[in-house]
């Protein structure tokens, strides 16, 4: 017979029932698949960074001037044969791997979670003890003297971030700090304001494993700080150096990108070395062990990585090499380069499904696909690089403040300019904010603006929450999406960019599969953080224990649907 995973989550099972299945799954396996409600035993959650729904469409079904037509993804089309794929799948916005991450883990947007940039602005902290490498300003008589700050929740809060391993986790030095909790550091877990499906899922009884590109990535062990059992993120920004552990890493096989002044995202060769990190964590963690072999443990209910190849693929300019990945048209065409990244990530999910079936788990074993992020523009034609591009353009910053300095002391407290720019403003009233959006309005051809979109005041508002309440302390007062193509960028070596609202910022893969779910397509839009509750329901849990689902009426992914006779 046919059934339905359950929509509505409040005809769902109960954490307490979701408890008792995990925590006794071990000890006592049930058959094999998904029982008689749809629920399985493990979720594996993939995120690869930048690839779009179109980018998935091509690989699947093939490209006339790549490989003579034939598919060039073959692993992901094979478990599309058994899975959902959604077509319309928007991220989060702003479109950046901090807040992609967290709608992913949370079910939520920047409204309930408060994530909206890896770097950003809090009305309401501290800045850290000491001045960070990339110069958010610190001192220990800051706090709680000084109220609003810069945050960092990028690389820059490493020990060391030019160490693969970060030297050793984050320095808590380089953190904000509550003024109203004695001035003590907010982790990127503390920063997040909601909890995380890690966390749901270890209080249920499971266990659980994440890998990514940074420290601050442990946002996922959600406000317990005890989400994650098996944490693992070596530094992407780091100097790339041989990994012995990887074949065909030691050496490195792109020898032009591993000076001090490189990293891992700089060659399109080293990039894919990186990722095998990552992927032999998956592997190790499917056979039971930690993620990097040395200890058994269980197998996780809920792992998973991201993918960051087939974003260097999409932007990468190696000067070194003479080559340029991106796009060749605007139907999305892959360049050699990023076709090369695709198939390597293809091949290396193909590795993780064989892994499963080869332990015995797929048939227990639920997998989903999508991305943090998309990419933009497709259209090569449309990139224009500012000021890269034109030295008479110049970012929205610099318009508001001409120096080009922000931070304390200038009219701009914090600018996150990729292919968007958020801004945040030293004067927090209405009419300061008015006269900046007036002075950037006259100014929007030079800012590559004129046929874009500026968000400020109620318009603004409905998206997240009023710059001049408490929830809204971290909310930009303005936020500028220029023209489509526009990168915010003095230099020349990328093609694309992520952060904004566009369409190919957004627009991505999004890809439920197992082997018990009948194959369909759907159409109607969905959003990235449904995966958060869409895992929970997957597991016998109930979507609704986590805040930002609560908060926001996040919904579970709809049309999955799970066929197979049980006697």
């Amino acid at each position: 017979m046919s059934r339905n995973l359950p929509m509505s989550r409040k005809l769902l099972s109960c954490v307490a029932t979701g408890a008792l299945a995990l925590g006794l799954a071990a000890a006592h396996p049930a058959p094999a698949g998904a029982d008689e409600h749809g629920h399985v035993k493990h979720v594996l959650l993939i995120s690869i960074d930048g690839m779009h729904a179109l980018d998935f469409a091509n690989c699947a079904k093939g490209v006339a001037s790549v490989f003579f037509g034939d598919p060039y993804c073959p692993n992901l089309a094979e478990l599309s044969d058994n899975g959902v794929i959604f077509t319309e799948t928007s991220t989060s916005r702003p479109s950046d791997s901090f807040p992609g991450l967290t709608a992913l883990v949370t079910g939520g947007s920047p409204r309930s979670t408060g994530a909206f940039y890896d770097v950003s602005y809090d009305r309401a902290l501290s800045p850290p003890k000491v001045t960070t490498p990339y110069g958010i300003v610190g001192g220990a008589a800051l706090c709680p003297s000084v109220v609003g700050t810069q945050v960092g929740n990028d690389e820059e809060i490493d020990i060391d971030y030019t160490k693969l391993d970060a030297g050793g986790g984050i320095n808590p030095d380089y953190l904000p700090r509550d003024p109203k909790n004695g001035c003590a550091p907010v982790y990127p877990h503390q920063f997040i304001r909601v909890n995380t499906l890690f966390e749901v899922v270890k209080e249920s009884g499971g266990y659980t494993a994440w890998s990514d590109k940074h420290q601050s990535y442990e946002l996922t062990n959600g406000r317990s700080g005890k989400g994650v059992d098996d944490f693992y993120a070596p530094e992407i920004n780091s100097i790339p150096v041989a990994l012995p552990g990887v074949p065909g890493c030691s050496p490195l096989p792109d020898q032009t990108a591993v000076s001090s002044s490189n990293a891992w995202t700089d060659s399109f060769a080293n990039i894919k070395c990186y990722d095998t990190l990552k992927v032999q964590a998956i592997l190790n963690e499917i056979a039971g062990l930690s993620h990097d072999g040395t200890a058994a443990r269980r197998v996780p209910n809920v792992f998973g990585m991201n993918f960051q190849a087939v974003s260097v693929g999409q932007k990468l300019v190696e000067k070194s090499i003479n080559v340029t990945g991106g796009y060749l048209d605007a139907a999305g065409t892959p360049s050699t380069a990023l076709v090369g990244e695709i198939q390597f990530v293809d091949a290396a999910i193909g590795k993780m499904v064989s892994e499963l079936k080869h332990r015995g788990l797929y048939q227990d074993t639920a997998i989903i696909i999508t991305a943090k992020h998309g990419q933009s523009p497709i259209d090569p034609n449309r990139v224009l690089r500012i000021p890269a591009d034109n030295a008479n353009d110049e970012p929205p910053s610099m318009v508001l403040s001409p120096t080009g300095n922000v931070g304390t002391g200038y009219p701009v407290l914090q600018a996150l300019e990729d292919d968007i720019s958020l801004l945040w403003l030293a004067d927090n009233s209405e009419a300061a904010t008015l006269n900046a959006v007036a002075q950037l309005q006259a100014n929007a051809a030079k800012i590559g603006a004129d046929g874009g979109e500026f968000f400020y005041g109620r318009n603004l508002d409905l998206m997240f929450s009023d710059p001049r309440t408490p929830e809204g302390s971290r909310t930009p007062n303005i936020i500028v999406a220029p023209n489509v193509g526009v990168v915010y960028t003095g230099g020349k070596k990328k093609v694309a960019e992520h952060g904004g609202f566009a369409h190919d910022d957004t627009t991505v893969i999004m890809l439920v599969s197992h082997p018990e779910i009948s194959h369909a397509v759907i159409h109607s839009p969905v959003e990235t953080a449904q995966v958060a509750p869409t895992i929970l329901a997957l597991l016998g849990l109930d979507p609704d224990s986590l805040i930002a689902v609560q908060k926001e009426g996040t919904q579970v992914l709809p049309g999955i649907q799970f066929s197979r006779n049980h006697d």
